[in-house]
């Protein structure tokens, strides 16, 4: 997207503005006082601002853009602050090429939400796209501030190597009680079949042939479904890969880091996979499938499992269904082992994401700019960013907010995310500190708390930290993983659907080995040790 020139201050009102704001910061004892204490009035704000980021999915259901977000419209009235918003295309891969594009051409907003664990926040630095916050945050962004200096296991984890902080973070630091993203399936199906739940993957095999072969639906149709595998389910939180003691990507090992689909075990876990799709027992168009096509078929009563997250599918699908059909019921599933009592991998529940709003360099105001985006971590800023507009989306209660029937209860029956979307971030990220007692209360069903409940049983020990690699590791990261991940890729899918046969696994790993995996690993070693070290 080539952003166009926005109106700014007058040269000389920003200047003056800018001065009496390093001017307020030196006379104060709290450095600047822009918690909840200070308003729009006092010229602490930015009066305008663009802002890069991606939409969440369950928002783009309801409204066009950020700025019709209730938070948002919120924020204007208390901050003064006017943001004009650029999103780029749904979709990872197009969000990530618009977010090239942009950093190529140079023409940048005044704020930039990336996932920055992968864009090389260094590099960025050095090139001159972003600046570099510490001292920032540390003059401009008391709320931030104070967060990191009571907490400095979060200021390590948002510190690059380097050294950087490099953006405001969305944190959301509080125990993993909950885990977000797992397997679930059609429970009223199984007590047609006469079936329990499965913990084991033979154990699965056997709900899955009886989903295929027996009729749950009871229309003689047979046109059940029984497993919608995707790949980056597998990548979100590691279902039946876990199984076999690995995951889908880079992982750590007694220290060691070593690479999931090079290990021996990923051969066992494509040999199932392949074993399940010839069988019929994964969804045979899975490869030109999309979200709108998968939840047409859970919908429409044709699937009969499948991983995904806990609010925007079975949250959404138990919504959607409890009237339509109310013997529908769908619910999570503890991730498989292969041995009764085991403990298979699962992804850990991240304290910092790599999400985080950065200032770029083209910015002309970035300590107002940084007062702006410190407001989310203030007490005021926490309730507006988790609840939304009180009155609307959240009521007090004995002094407590609480979501109200708008949300919980929507009577256009939008799903709980899809409503909560409208009003706040709580069911995404951004620049400010997830409240756990919100995060409860949007997750309130008793199927999404069984479900969470159920998949934070897994093991995380194997899980890599957010590690950090300097710029020129990261450009050599980068390429690596460019070519690397697009040959794997498209492997595993031939391997499944049988394309090309398991015999050739050593091939594979041949090529994985002439792509430079090995250097691959060596630079996340590298990175973990200096993290280890921090």
């Amino acid at each position: 997207m080539i952003l166009g020139k926005r109106k700014r201050l007058a040269v000389l009102l920003a200047v003056s503005m800018l001065v009496s704001l390093n001017t307020a910061c030196r006379e104060s004892t709290d450095k600047l006082a822009v918690s909840e204490t200070v308003n729009a009035k006092e010229s602490v704000y930015p009066p305008s601002l663009t802002y890069w980021v991606a939409m969440d999915t369950d928002a783009a259901v309801t409204i066009k853009s950020n700025g019709e977000m209730g938070l948002y419209k919120q924020l204007e009235k208390m901050t003064g602050t006017k943001v004009e918003f650029y999103h780029p295309p749904a979709g990872e891969t197009q969000t990530q090429d618009q977010f090239n594009m942009m950093m190529a051409a140079g023409k940048l907003p005044d704020v930039i939400s990336t996932n920055w664990l992968s864009n090389s926040p260094d590099k960025a630095i050095k090139d001159g796209k972003i600046l570099r916050l510490n001292e920032i945050i540390d003059q401009y962004a008391p709320n931030l501030s104070k967060l990191l200096h009571d907490k400095p296991y979060l200021k390590k984890e948002i510190t690059t190597d380097e050294g950087n902080i490099y953006a405001f973070p969305y944190i959301a630091d509080d125990p993993p009680i909950f885990a977000y993203h797992g397997l679930m399936l059609r429970k009223d199906w199984l007590d047609v079949l006469h079936l329990q739940l499965p913990s084991t993957i033979d154990e699965w095999e056997k709900v899955l042939t009886a989903f295929r072969d027996g009729d749950p639906n009871k229309n003689g149709k047979k046109d059940e479904i029984p497993f919608y595998y995707r790949k980056t389910d597998m990548e979100n939180s590691y279902p039946f890969i876990g199984a076999f003691g690995i995951t889908p990507g880079f992982f750590q090992d007694g220290g060691v880091v070593k690479y999931g689909p090079a290990e021996p075990q990923f051969k066992d876990f494509l040999t199932l996979m392949n074993k399940w799709y010839k069988a019929g027992l994964i969804d045979r168009d899975y490869l030109t499938s999309d979200n709108k096509i998968r939840d047409g078929k859970m919908l429409d009563n044709q699937l009969g499992s499948m991983a995904g997250w806990v609010g925007s599918n079975l949250g959404t699908y138990m919504q959607i269904m409890k009237d339509k059909e109310p013997q529908f019921k769908l619910v999570g599933v503890s991730f498989p082992t292969l041995k009764v009592g085991g403990k298979a991998l699962s992804k850990d529940v991240p304290l910092i994401t790599g999400h985080g709003a950065a200032i770029s360099t083209a910015a002309k105001n970035p300590k107002q700019i940084a007062a702006w985006l410190d407001f989310g971590y203030s007490k005021e800023g926490s309730i507006l960013y988790n609840f939304g507009v009180e009155g609307e989306s959240y009521t007090l209660i004995n002094g407590k907010p609480q979501y109200t029937d708008l949300i919980l209860k929507n009577p256009k029956n939008l799903s709980v995310s899809q409503a909560l979307s409208m009003y706040s971030l709580q069911t995404s990220s951004g620049p400010f500190a997830s409240d756990p007692v919100a995060d409860k209360q949007w997750h309130a069903d008793a199927e999404q708390a069984e479900a969470m409940n159920k998949w934070i049983q897994a093991d995380h020990s194997k899980e890599l930290p957010n590690i950090w690699m300097n710029a020129e590791e990261q450009q050599k990261y980068a390429s690596i993983m460019s070519d690397l991940t697009t040959y794997k890729n498209d492997m595993v899918d031939k391997f499944i659907m049988g394309v090309e046969p398991l015999v050739q696994f050593e091939q594979y790993l041949h090529t994985l080995t002439k792509l430079k995996m090995e250097d691959a690993i060596k630079l996340n070693q590298a990175a973990y040790d200096r993290y280890l070290k921090k």
